[in-house]
């Protein structure tokens, strides 16, 4: 399935660990579901991440690197304001462009969308449902943020 995380999801995702979050990165991780990016989410989640968490430089270049591994990035052509938040906003632009089927967020205005513009079976969805699949991994002991530390010790 392809899906878009909002930003509090992959932040939740890469500095949480054992969380919803990480158990849908993990999803990603073992090719479960494919995740769809664009780059004002990068932006918005890099941003985050060096103000909100006091992450320096190289993390977040190791973070933006594991993702654009492990992501497909799209280039939304449309700009949409159909969410009072513009961040939203951006998120529903990713899943269009991407053809997403679902965006995995916890943001009240994504869910009360429930679907949008009918892109086939496009819904959002909360981490917890998202995780929650019969076939969501039960590997939260591997943290993502591990994974990107050990990926760059080994390419040294």
């Amino acid at each position: 399935m392809k899906v878009v995380f909002d930003t509090n999801v992959l932040v939740s995702a890469l500095v949480f660990p054992g969380g919803r979050g990480e158990e849908a990165l993990l999803r990603i991780v073992a090719e479960q579901d494919e995740l769809v990016l664009s780059r004002p989410i990068f932006d918005e989640l890099l941003v985050v991440l060096s103000r909100k968490f006091a992450r320096e430089a190289e993390e977040l270049a190791r973070v933006a690197l594991f993702l654009a591994d492990i992501s497909t990035i799209v280039k939304p052509r449309r700009r949409l304001a159909v969410l009072k938040d513009p961040a939203d906003n951006r998120i529903l632009e990713c899943a269009l462009a991407g053809r997403a089927q679902a965006i995995v967020t916890g943001d009240k205005a994504l869910l009360a969308l429930k679907e949008y513009r009918g892109v086939r079976v496009w819904r959002t969805i909360s981490p917890a449902q998202h995780a929650e699949r019969p076939e969501s991994p039960r590997l939260s002991f591997i943290r993502p943020l591990h994974l990107l530390r050990a990926r760059s010790m080994s390419s040294t």
